[in-house]
């Protein structure tokens, strides 16, 4: 909570720092267009319901059988099964160009944000097997990889050119805010929500589940932030 503070205060010292300077490592006044600021809002959410993904499903299928749960994978094995997941979030680049081009990467980024959701919400309720976590994972890096090929697309379209690295930076940094804000609560779900099979002390399936909504959340919200987003005429 301290560092919570400190980083705070911080952040407002150094938007008054940047706000008096004639050449700004981030122009802030640029940032605080809608486009660029409402993106940005979503970068944190999407962030945050990508990043559940890598902290619940490997755990879930490497939990013991024993549990009633889990799938009792070997770290290997639980990386093989979501690799496809991965694979499925890079195809998806060039379609989500695609879409761009057709309706504009404002609605890309909410097609992403509500595949995320499903993705999540089939978890919810159907990891029993193995194929149902890969697909699970399938559905959100397919969801992931939609979202993250729009948000350089909408900060390119609002900033100048003079800008962009550092609009896109700052961006970039935004989404690294939802990674780990995500690490810190799903965290804190998974290890307050446990069970004790043997010695181990594990997650509950009703923390998996918790943290499931809490992502669906999070996708949701990234469709509200998109959604304020004003939209561009596509060319």
């Amino acid at each position: 909570l301290g560092l919570l503070s400190v980083s705070a205060l911080s952040f407002l010292v150094w938007g008054w720092w940047e706000l008096r300077r004639n050449a700004p490592l981030v122009d802030l006044r640029v940032s605080a267009r809608p486009q660029v600021l409402f993106t940005n809002f979503a970068s944190i959410a999407v962030g945050f319901a990508m990043y559940g993904n890598s902290l619940t499903l490997p755990q879930l299928l490497m939990a013991p059988t024993s549990t009633g749960y889990g799938l009792g994978l070997s770290m290997v094995a639980a990386g093989l099964a979501l690799a496809p997941g991965g694979l499925v979030m890079m195809a998806l680049s060039p379609v989500s160009a695609r879409i761009s081009a057709w309706r504009g990467p404002r609605i890309t980024l909410m097609l992403g944000a509500l595949v995320i959701g499903l993705g999540y919400a089939f978890a919810y309720f159907t990891v029993s097997s193995v194929w149902q976590v890969a697909v699970a994972g399938m559905f959100i890096g397919a969801g992931v990889g939609l979202s993250y090929s729009a948000m350089p697309a909408l900060i390119m379209g609002a900033v100048p050119i003079t800008e962009s690295a550092a609009a896109n930076g700052l961006n970039s940094l935004m989404r690294s805010i939802g990674t780990s804000t995500s690490a810190a609560i799903v965290s804190v779900v998974l290890a307050g929500m446990t069970i004790t099979v043997g010695t181990a002390v594990i997650p509950s399936f009703e923390a998996f589940r918790a943290t499931f909504l809490i992502s669906i959340a999070a996708a949701v919200v990234t469709m509200v932030f998109a959604g304020l987003i004003p939209k561009q005429k596509v060319s």
